[in-house]
């Protein structure tokens, strides 16, 4: 691991993706160029894993990209790292959704390619999207309580897995459902943060969530304040699913984190930390 000091600050992107996912717009090289002209040093590129345990070659062309795109994923952004050398650090990543009866067969997709890092990112509670907001019709208070309770026990299973460096959007639940914010799991949460920080993994400060009904970052002011309490480490990503919005709210993550109490964040090459001083 190594620190860059305050004069040498590094703006970075880790969360990005691109039309080949299905649900994005623009090439990678889009997002490159929107990087490069709002100053920043390294941008990540990390779209959606294929469903590997899924029969089907694209079972869902609107969510992830097919299996047979993966290499060729793999080898865009590698070609792209040496069109972009010294003008930007072009990081390999990837979005990878966490399942855990498949994660043999993810570890196995996954460790053979040389990322700078993986995001893990649970997307589906019992078989549902954590974005359906339907899923909460008709539910008892106990019922939601279950819910989230499980949302978090999946999160703390996918920071034991080993297999990420960052989690992704770890309150995205509440997207489409802010109410899921209010609902209490505090106990939950708190145990959930130990394990990642015990696991040395990072979590993300995602700010797509500006672009649902919740507004705003994922995760909450609160939830940061107790990772910071617990030594969580995090870092950025702004999840973007169109070049302009590339960086959105970097400068202002930055201040928010340190008014919470963070002096530094953390980024990812060849899969290990790098510290960045805010």
């Amino acid at each position: 691991m190594s620190t860059i000091d305050n004069n040498n600050r590094v703006k970075f992107d880790l969360h990005t993706h691109h039309k080949r996912c299905g649900h994005a717009d623009g090439v990678i090289e889009d997002y490159i160029q929107s990087a490069i002209a709002q100053g920043f040093q390294a941008i990540g590129i990390s779209d959606h894993t294929p469903y590997f345990a899924h029969d089907d070659d694209h079972p869902f062309p609107g969510i992830a990209m097919a299996r047979s795109e993966f290499s060729n994923y793999i080898a865009e952004v590698q070609f792209l790292k040496q069109k972009y050398d010294g003008k930007i650090d072009v990081l390999l990543g990837i979005e990878s959704d966490f399942f855990p009866q498949h994660i043999s067969l993810y570890e196995t997709a996954l460790n053979e390619v040389p990322f700078d890092y993986v995001i893990g990112s649970v997307h589906q509670v019992a078989g549902v999207s954590i974005f359906n907001k339907n899923r909460w019709k008709g539910q008892t208070d106990q019922e939601n309580i279950l819910t989230k309770e499980l949302y978090y026990d999946l999160i703390a299973q996918s920071a034991r897995s080993g297999l990420f460096q960052i989690l992704g959007h770890i309150d995205a639940m509440k997207g489409y459902y802010p109410p899921f914010s209010d609902i209490p799991a505090y106990n939950k949460i708190d145990d959930t943060l130990k394990v990642i920080a015990e696991c040395n993994v990072a979590i993300e400060i995602n700010t797509s969530g500006s672009t649902k009904d919740v507004g705003g970052w994922y995760p909450s002011d609160d939830i940061l304040a107790r990772a910071h309490h617990y030594g969580v480490k995090v870092t950025f990503g702004s999840d973007a699913h169109t070049p302009k919005r590339i960086g959105d709210d970097f400068n202002e993550v930055a201040n928010r984190l340190k008014d919470i109490g963070f002096t530094s964040w953390v980024y990812y090459k060849n899969r290990q930390e790098i510290e960045v001083a805010l």
